[in-house]
């Protein structure tokens, strides 16, 4: 991958991606960034030896692609801000939908969405995407390829299933965080001590993810495998059915797509009223 490509904001999540970049053999030089902090600016440079500024300008959005990689509460001020705007824009701020977008930008561009999750910070992140009106397959790609190096990468055909994405992979590393901390107290409650807690439960975790990506049997037929009919793991999943589990994740899950729609309702609507 040789594009030129500039990153409107150098955070943690454009670190990442420009990091993965850089590892793939994507030439530096050809990664600009537009970050007002001259720390990060400094670091960005030293780290990965590409080219920081404090400010866009037209010269720097002359590229293949420019990442939007702020916050989403200032991507209305951003974007309308932004000299010009390059053939691709893809955008990794929450809740910011297309249409919003496109009305906040000085000229049209083909607009490509992404939903990362926090694990892309380690190069292992799951990632959802939504091609607008107007990308074109080799633009597409080329999403796909940046997107790439921070994790696995999905598509979705219904601009509105990035909601659902949200709500499966964007806030699911907090779930599995809820329940290692869970079964960590539990474990220290039965006597074990804390770091014994810790390394149990989390090889555990790293062990099972490990089994569900590369056995090939679907998770129903994995919990099936290691349940022994009157066994230790048939008593307590049956404590967990007892208790509504599906359901239990299931409000969750849903409460959590429902909260994405009306954050981008909001962030839609307040940015509506300040454009007057």
């Amino acid at each position: 991958m040789q594009e030129n490509l500039t990153f409107i904001g150098g955070g943690n999540m454009a670190a990442s991606l420009i990091g993965g970049l850089v590892a793939a053999d994507h030439p530096a030089e050809r990664i600009r960034v537009v970050e007002p902090d001259p720390a990060r600016r400094e670091a960005l440079t030293s780290r990965f030896g590409v080219q920081c500024k404090a400010a866009a300008s037209a010269a720097l959005l002359d590229c293949d692609a420019a990442v939007l990689a702020v916050k989403p509460q200032v991507m209305q001020a951003v974007a309308r801000a932004l000299p010009a705007v390059p053939a691709l824009v893809i955008s990794i701020a929450a809740g910011i939908r297309s249409d919003a977008l496109s009305a906040w930008l000085p000229a049209p561009a083909a607009l490509v969405r992404c939903m990362p999750n926090t694990p892309s910070l380690i190069g292992a992140g799951a990632t959802g995407l939504y091609a607008g009106d107007g990308v074109s397959e080799d633009q597409r790609a080329l999403a796909d390829a940046i997107m790439r190096t921070a994790g696995s990468t999905v598509w979705v055909e219904d601009e509105a299933l990035l909601d659902s994405v949200t709500a499966v992979s964007g806030s699911g590393p907090a779930y599995f965080f809820r329940l290692y901390e869970a079964m960590q107290a539990q474990a220290e409650t039965m006597g074990l001590p804390a770091d014994t807690a810790r390394a149990l439960v989390l090889q555990t975790a790293l062990g099972a993810a490990r089994m569900a990506l590369e056995s090939g049997d679907d998770p129903a037929t994995l919990r099936k495998n290691v349940t022994s009919p009157g066994g230790t793991t048939e008593r307590a999943l049956a404590s967990f059915e007892q208790d509504s589990l599906e359901a239990v994740i299931g409000r969750g899950m849903q409460a959590a797509r429902d909260r994405s729609i009306s954050l981008s309702d909001e962030l839609a609507g307040t940015s509506t009223q300040e454009g007057h």
